[in-house]
């Protein structure tokens, strides 16, 4: 009985029907699409359960509980769009300028070499830096305040990014793809009264961007001419050239 009613209904769709379906499909596609790489997919599962507890407090017939998560869903479009404005502007502008992009990239042997090859140079020649490796989360509205770039990761390049004479030597680089997508970027300052007191700016940078995001992030101290890895807002301190290719030959597989 039941293979005969999908039977029915797949012959009473008409042309129009299926053309209503594949746009809903096109459009849910491509919003995940564009907030797949921003914090806003996780605000988005927060409100997943938020809707779930909804259905549940319905079924369970948990009025108050019902009352409260009604009132605050019916203003949700409108927190939606407050909550999500410069996502939304974004991510229209992103798929404006290519709607159909898409990225696999995996993490090479070259890369992580490279990484660790321009990270040694840094130390040994005591220049600071900050390296942040994009992962799962976006990190769009930083590389927006940056300076555009599209190259690849090379000694050269990172070395003459943060010499104490280049104009953007302050900031960090993001790296996207295999690839340094924007520098001279800046990151709120990790604020948690536990943080060791000798750790500088930098330190506190990295600390913070990784605390909002799951971005890999290096910090090449010229002071202690040192690397640390910083991810999640843990920090690995004092890391040896394979040490730090194996965490982030695990990070980034």
């Amino acid at each position: 009985m039941q293979g005969q009613s999908w039977t029915s209904l797949l012959l009473s769709l008409t042309w129009r029907d299926a053309i209503d379906i594949a746009a809903v499909a096109f459009i849910i596609y491509n919003v995940i699409l564009l907030i797949r790489r921003t914090r806003a997919l996780q605000m988005m599962l927060g409100l997943g359960f938020i809707l779930v507890v909804y259905a549940v407090a319905a079924a369970a017939n948990l009025f108050t509980l019902h009352w409260i998560l009604n009132t605050f869903l019916e203003s949700a479009i409108i927190l939606i769009v407050i909550l999500f404005a410069e996502d939304i502007r974004r991510g229209l502008a992103r798929f404006g300028r290519n709607p159909f992009a898409t990225s696999t990239y995996v993490a090479s042997t070259e890369f992580l070499d490279e990484i660790v090859r321009s990270v040694q140079a840094l130390i040994n020649r005591r220049i600071g830096a900050i390296l942040v490796i994009e992962r799962g989360t976006g990190l769009n509205e930083y590389i927006d305040e940056g300076v555009p770039l599209d190259a690849g990761v090379s000694r050269e390049l990172v070395i003459s990014i943060f010499l104490p004479s280049s104009p953007i030597h302050d900031g960090a680089v993001i790296i996207r793809n295999g690839r340094i997508i924007s520098a001279g970027c800046f990151f709120p300052l990790a604020t948690d009264v536990d943080l060791d007191k000798d750790l500088g700016t930098r330190h506190r940078a990295a600390i913070g961007v990784s605390q909002a995001s799951d971005a890999a992030v290096l910090v090449v101290s010229e002071e202690r001419g040192e690397v640390s890895l910083v991810v999640q807002g843990n920090l690995e301190r004092n890391l040896s050239p394979d040490a730090l290719y194996d965490r982030l030959g695990k990070l980034l597989s």
